[in-house]
Formats: structure tokens, sequence, C-alpha cells
């Protein structure tokens, strides 16, 4: 690659403009070349390309902030990038939907368009509400995880501001942000999703189960709570009236060689098997959950699965449940 366009990508998100290749060296027939079935560049937008080395070594993540840059080097406007767009240039965890437009808000659009995959949204962004991260203008976190719950809904809402919360914005900062929105469309689900949400959501995943565990009508759980006796403890991902529910994530059991977390599967699935039968003899009852019980028909399967483990430790401690 050119020396001096290399640089400019570096600063760019590893994308460049067509201009921007011609005006460093490069000539329409190695633009050609460049682009074709095995060439070097790959275009992640019209007119903006990456290396293709860069592109393929990207995650969907990675890849969803390369096309906000392709829609930045292309744009003569410079408003903020915002929703799931903003979202992503934070590094937040993004479901596969979050993806699927890319999402600028700007006060002179009428009634909101989508063109070129980049959705317009008809919104005032003050100032105060608008960060520069790694080169790109966004709206800041709270104002994001807002926009994410106005845009996709209550779950979705909850899953962005469970991880504001946890990156350290604080519960006012967002309810400001509603009372800035207060008669915008779909601000209901956005303060549904403010309401909802616990900074002790350590992943989307646990952000998940917590909304199964309070479909169940029994109370909200506590989240990370810390359990000691006798010299041990354990941290219980939620906790609802002396009933722990778990999420077990795949990658715990899978050993490094395979792109898991385990180094010993057999002593991780043993150490598993030791930490939950010593909880159980202080009391406790579990509930496991893995990913596939979080959605589709297997999920209404598993809220009813929970709630007959979950009634079956209230009679166990004596307790009453409606």
């Amino acid at each position: 690659m050119i020396p001096d366009l290399a640089a400019v990508a570096a600063q760019q998100g590893g994308c460049f403009t067509r201009t921007q290749a011609l005006d460093l060296g490069a000539t329409e027939r190695g633009l050609k070349t460049a682009l074709g079935p095995r060439g070097l560049w790959v275009p992640v937008r019209r007119g903006v390309y990456a290396e293709r080395h860069h592109w393929e070594a990207a995650d969907d993540a990675g890849r969803h902030v390369m096309r906000v840059w392709g829609a930045h080097l292309t744009s003569w406007r410079d408003d903020p990038f915002s929703h799931t767009s903003a979202a992503a240039v934070h590094g937040l965890d993004c479901r596969p939907h979050w993806r699927e437009l890319l999402h600028l808000s700007h006060p002179d659009v009428r009634g909101g368009r989508t063109e070129g995959g980049v959705k317009h949204h008809p919104a005032h962004v003050p100032e105060r509400q608008v960060e520069t991260v790694g080169g790109l203008r966004v709206t800041d976190l709270a104002r994001t995880a807002v926009d994410v719950a106005r845009e996709h809904g209550t779950e979705d809402g909850v899953l962005a501001c469970d991880q504001v919360l946890r990156r350290g914005v604080r519960r006012p900062e967002l309810e400001a942000v509603l009372e800035q929105m207060r008669s915008w469309p779909h601000v209901t689900q956005a303060r549904a999703a403010v309401d909802l949400a616990d900074a002790g959501a350590a992943n989307i995943a646990e952000s998940l189960t917590r909304l199964l565990v309070i479909e169940l009508g029994h109370g909200r759980p506590q989240t990370q709570v810390l359990v000691e006796e006798g010299g041990r403890r354990a941290y219980l991902d939620l906790l609802l009236r002396g009933h722990a529910f778990e999420f077990d994530g795949h990658v715990k059991f899978i050993g490094r060689e395979r792109g898991g977390f385990a180094e010993d599967l057999e002593r991780a699935l043993w150490e598993e098997k030791q930490r939950e039968d010593w909880l159980r003899s202080l009391g406790f009852g579990i509930s496991r959950v893995i990913w596939a019980d979080l959605f589709g028909v297997r999920r209404r399967h598993t809220l009813r699965r929970l709630d007959r483990e979950f009634r079956a430790t209230q009679a166990r401690l004596g307790h009453r449940v409606a």
C-alpha cells in the first residue's frame, strides 16, 4: 500500500476514499486491480475502501465501525452519528440487528429518511451530548442508550442502559435525556428501559436473563450478590428471595485451544459443581440459563421452568408466592 495512503487510513479507522487514493499516487488502473476479486482492497461503501487483510481480520463490530467511517468520509455534513452507530463506536456490545443501518441525527431533516443504508433522524443533539471518539463525532453514552431504546424498544434499551451505567454514566444523566425528549416518539419505552436498567449486569446475556426473571412477576432480582461463608466466596448473577439465577456462557466450559476460557475443562466443570453444591448447602435454590433459553419457543419453556424452580425454593424456605 502507498505509505502516505496507509498513514491516512490509520487515522480514519482503516478506511480511505477513492479521491484520497488518487491524490496520493494511485492510478485508475491500479484501483481496478486492487478492487478485483483477489485484490488488496475491499469496498466499505461507495467510494470508500479498506485493505482486505484489515477488513477480513475485523469482527462484525469492527466492520460496522468501518462502515460508520465510510458514511462519515462521504458526507458533507458534520452531524453526530447516533443510536446504534454511536453504540458501536463507543464499543458497546451490539445485537446483530443493531448493525442493519447506520444512524445520523440532525434537526433539519423532515420526517426522517433512510438513504444508502443511513437512517437520518429529525432530532436536535445539543453539543453537550456530543463526543469525539476515535475521530468520529457521536452522541454521548447517555443520549446513545436512550436513543437505542426509542429506536429498538425497551428490551434493547435495557441492554444499552445497563452497559452505559456499568461504564460510569449515572442514572440522573439518563433521566435528564428523557426529560429533554418528553414528547418525542417512543419515549415511553425509553423510560421503561431506564427504570429497569441495572449496572450489575456483566454482559448482555445477564441483562437478558434479568429481564426473563422480572417477567416471572415475583419482583426484581438483586445483581452481583456476594456470598461469603467459611472463607469461601462467590458472586451470584441474580438473587431473588433466596433463589439464584445464573447465566452459563458456553465459552466458560470450552478449552482455550477452541477459543474458550477454560484452561482445564474437567477442572472447570468440577469447580462449578463444587460451587453449586456449596451454595445449595447454604440454602440457596439455583436455576441455570444458557443462550438458547433466551429466545424463541424455548424462552417460554424456560419461563415455566424458572417459575417452578423458584416456587420450589420458596416452598422449602416457607415463603408464600402469589
